[in-house]
């Protein structure tokens, strides 16, 4: 499979660089190693220091000695595959953002991705350019995010949920909600702006940092999976709004 590349005379994004003034650092997994090799070339002219694995069981290795800044994860590897490697990697308490690349189409296999822990996905063949547009957004997003972290005091609370943002922590009915980093940033987003709809495309600007315009279904799935781990625990909060959005609100009576 072959990944195609985007308008002739197209600017890639600048490089997000690490807080010691470094380029980014990336990790390509894939077992085509045609495509392998065409994205560790494209993304290293454009600045980044990449590195890649062309198996499940090599990226677990590369991870701990190249400590990349974000993985760039085929789904569909023999063996060890990306979802499993997604869920290594989260369950040893790995953060690294993760963007699968994926000829699944169905649903429940996307989904699945985000129970791994996944930041974002791109379906194959995809283009060069909206690759690095991803890269370079999540990679804006995640570098040096410490450093703006809210204050001790910052809390949110709609209904009987409850976001304690210096914490990073969810309860719902006193009860704890776990959340990936990303499902974080969505429900923070929502909550504070309970009681109004909010799109699509500005979910994927303000939680997912895409300024670009993307046909993506990146805040439906996110959506459908906050929601299954908020509404076991009580009535529907995430409401969705035809045509239009997401809004958050508390159970009317």
């Amino acid at each position: 499979m072959t990944s195609t590349s985007g308008p002739a005379g197209a600017v890639p994004p600048e490089v997000p660089l690490r807080p010691d003034g470094s380029p980014s650092r990336l990790l390509v997994v894939d077992d085509e190693e045609s495509l392998a090799d065409l994205l560790v070339e494209a993304l290293s002219f454009q600045g980044y220091e990449v590195t890649s694995a062309g198996s499940g069981t090599a990226a677990l290795t590369s991870v701990e000695e190249s400590r990349p800044d974000l993985i760039i994860l085929d789904v569909n590897m023999p063996g060890l595959d990306g979802f499993e490697v997604a869920d290594r990697l989260r369950s040893a308490g790995d953060l690294t953002p993760i963007i699968f690349l994926t000829a699944r189409t169905a649903p429940d296999d996307l989904r699945e991705g985000f129970g791994s822990g996944g930041d974002d996905y791109l379906m194959k063949p995809f283009r060069l350019e909206e690759l690095s547009l991803r890269v370079s957004a999540v990679l804006r997003r995640t570098i040096g995010q410490d450093a703006a972290a809210p204050r001790a005091e910052d809390k949110v609370t709609v209904a009987d949920l409850s976001l304690d943002l210096a914490a990073h922590q969810v309860t719902r009915a006193d009860k704890t909600v776990d959340l990936s980093p990303t499902e974080f940033r969505l429900l923070r987003y929502l909550a504070a702006n309970a009681g109004r709809v909010v799109s699509k495309q500005e979910l994927l600007k303000q939680v997912w940092g895409y300024d670009f315009d993307t046909e993506s279904s990146l805040a439906e799935t996110y959506v459908f999976y906050l929601r299954r781990k908020l509404d076991k625990l009580g009535p529907r909060l995430i409401h969705t709004v035809r045509g239009v959005g997401y809004m958050l609100r508390p159970p009317q009576e």
